[in-house]
């Protein structure tokens, strides 16, 4: 695990902590760069991103051709690699947030897979792979035999857990299930001494309502990047 420099926080570069800490057994790693198998999470990180020598190792680990996510704010500087796309995000940190278990919430599996697949196409979270579940714990609210919303946890820097996945079908919307599911992730991460977190798009003011008004705090505003490597 590295460390962190007084004054900062493992929060100031989740996906790389959460990779070098309680995610190593979901890491490739070369040098100062690493990122999560493609079959768990899109996301590559970086030791420090304003290191051109991260940068170098990120090409040597994704090989030239490659397309990547990285998060945080975007260097001026990142040689070999073409920025492709850049969107606003938000953190929040749990603040005040009442956590309580959801009896109606159900444990999601892997046999789960294909179901949460086909509500995450229809909702659009974020990204989510077919061993996205093996992150953390993911519970879900079903109806008529049919998941219909689903929330889970997914980067988990030292002594923080981010909840992940929030997603309501349209059909069902309206009826507090995404609070409930939060609330009840939430829950888990503080029975193990941990801290929520989540991100979302600084776009999306629904969900920045939903967060702030059940106690979420904003901590920062960041970016998440979409880089092209470049020909060698």
């Amino acid at each position: 695990m590295t460390t962190v420099s007084p004054g900062t926080s493992v929060l100031d570069n989740a996906a790389w902590q959460s990779l070098t800490g309680p995610h190593t057994r979901f890491a490739e790693r070369y040098g100062r760069a690493a990122r999560y198998s493609p079959e768990v999470a899109p996301f590559h990180a970086l030791e420090d991103p304003g290191d051109p020598a991260a940068w170098a190792d990120l090409l040597a680990l994704a090989g030239p051709g490659a397309e990547v996510a990285v998060a945080g704010p975007v260097p001026a500087a990142h040689p070999g690699w073409r920025l492709v796309d850049e969107v606003a995000g938000v953190q929040f940190t749990d603040d005040s947030l009442a956590d309580t278990p959801a009896p109606e919430a159900v444990p999601l599996t892997a046999a789960d897979v294909p179901e949460i697949l086909g509500l995450i196409e229809r909702t659009r979270p974020g990204p989510f792979r077919t061993r996205t579940i093996e992150l953390g714990t993911y519970l879900g609210i079903r109806e008529g035999g049919a998941l219909i919303a689903m929330a889970g946890e997914r980067l988990h820097p030292p002594g923080w857990t981010e909840i992940s996945a929030v997603c309501t079908d349209p059909a069902h919307r309206g009826r507090g299930l995404a609070t409930r599911l939060v609330r009840a992730i939430a829950y888990g991460i503080r029975q193990r001494g941990e801290t929520p977190f989540l991100h979302t798009s600084a776009a999306n003011a629904t969900a920045i309502r939903l967060y702030k008004s059940i106690g979420f705090r904003l901590r920062r505003r960041t970016t998440f990047g979409l880089f092209a490597s470049e020909p060698r």
